[in-house]
């Protein structure tokens, strides 16, 4: 009995298994069917995927005359003009014809710093192999700050240091395109001192040296209208290209003061090389004394009533004239005095009338004053 029932269960099993056998064969069969039915794909057809892979440089941050480069992932066909990629603002220049999976362009001008540019890759270019650009790209750039060698290169042509820049290949006047550019590539040349300076100034001199820059600077923003801070942003830049170009040079020359604390304590004014001023001064007090360094000419003030309080507690409100601040609340001013030559401020350096005077016409924005002991 055990035995029959055995043989008829495996008899069983052995009946679906080969059911199951046959449904799928029968399925294989239909997938094979339908799979030779599918149309295959047109010949030369693009498969999908074709665009820009990347463009160059890939920093948001560039110079204003960079070279941009438009990758894409296959070859492309020639490309007609009005089908180029385009720059807003627009910039002199040219794009190249594709070669092979590249455009680039090439400036032959340069935008001012803090431009924003916007190049758009229109779609519709083509690829050899019949794939098209379905849609726009955009990439955004900033322009960045131009190369600080030719701040001072344009301050010293422009006659707003006491140094001259010597170039072959110094842009000349009235080539816009040519200035432009030398802001990111600036021309190799070199400075030459000029006669008649004293050795404090030598001293100072170098093509970075933030005090001197700054004090250029603000010279400049004061003869064109700028407000004057120093500092050579976007609005700066651009009136230095105009006026490079139009020749606007520096026609008030160049000073440059020193304040002596040696016994008996000076004044002495230099313009253009020549010394135009040396007058007694007085300088800060022991505990008030005015600090050492070298500092531009920030405000001018043609007369103030200074207000503070001296060392022994009591207040002071001093009418003074002829007020040119360069460090903090120290200026150069007119102060009367029985006599100058020795320590009586507290920390200005003052002078009497007639040399105040003469000295005013000269601390214009910017002037450098030089405190030694």
């Amino acid at each position: 009995m055990a035995c029959r029932r055995s043989n008829r269960i495996l008899t069983l099993l052995g009946a679906l298994f080969s059911g199951l056998i046959a449904v799928a064969l029968i399925a294989a069969s239909n997938a094979s069917a339908a799979g030779s039915s599918t149309t295959p794909p047109a010949p030369g057809a693009k498969p999908a995927g074709f665009g820009v892979l990347l463009v160059t440089p890939r920093v948001s941050t560039v110079p204003g005359n960079a070279t941009l480069t438009v990758h894409f992932d296959a070859k492309l066909t020639p490309i007609a003009q009005a089908q180029l990629p385009k720059l807003t603002p627009a910039l002199a220049g040219a794009w190249s014809q594709p070669t092979a999976t590249t455009l680039r362009f090439t400036p032959t001008a340069a935008y001012l710093p803090g431009t924003v540019v916007h190049l758009t890759v229109p779609a519709g270019i083509k690829a050899t192999d019949g794939g098209v650009l379905k849609r726009a790209v955009t990439r955004t750039y900033q322009v960045g700050e131009p190369s600080s060698a030719r701040l001072s290169q344009l301050l010293a042509d422009l006659r707003y240091l006491p140094v001259h820049f010597v170039s072959s290949h110094d842009p000349r006047a009235g080539d816009e395109n040519a200035q432009l550019q030398a802001l990111y590539s600036p021309p190799s040349g070199q400075f030459v001192f000029g006669h008649g300076w004293p050795a404090q100034l030598h001293s100072l001199w170098s093509v970075d040296n933030a005090v001197v820059l700054r004090g250029a600077v603000m010279n400049f923003e004061a003869q064109h209208g700028l407000p004057i801070d120093g500092v050579a942003g976007p609005t700066v830049w651009k009136a230095l290209v105009q006026a490079r170009v139009a020749w606007h040079l520096n026609t008030a020359g160049y000073s440059y003061a020193i304040g002596s604390e040696a016994s008996p304590e000076s004044l002495t004014l230099y313009h253009n090389g020549a010394v135009a001023l040396h007058t007694p001064a007085n300088t800060g007090i022991p505990g008030e004394s005015t600090a050492q360094g070298t500092f531009p000419v920030f405000e001018r003030l043609r007369s103030q009533v200074m207000r503070g309080t001296n060392p022994d507690g009591s207040h002071y409100a001093d009418l003074v004239q002829w007020v040119a601040y360069f460090n903090g609340g120290d200026a150069v001013h007119y102060m009367p005095r029985a006599d100058y030559g020795t320590p009586q401020s507290l920390g200005c350096i003052e002078l009497p009338y007639t040399a105040a005077e003469t000295a005013w016409g000269y601390l214009t924005y910017g002037t450098l004053v030089t405190v030694t002991g």
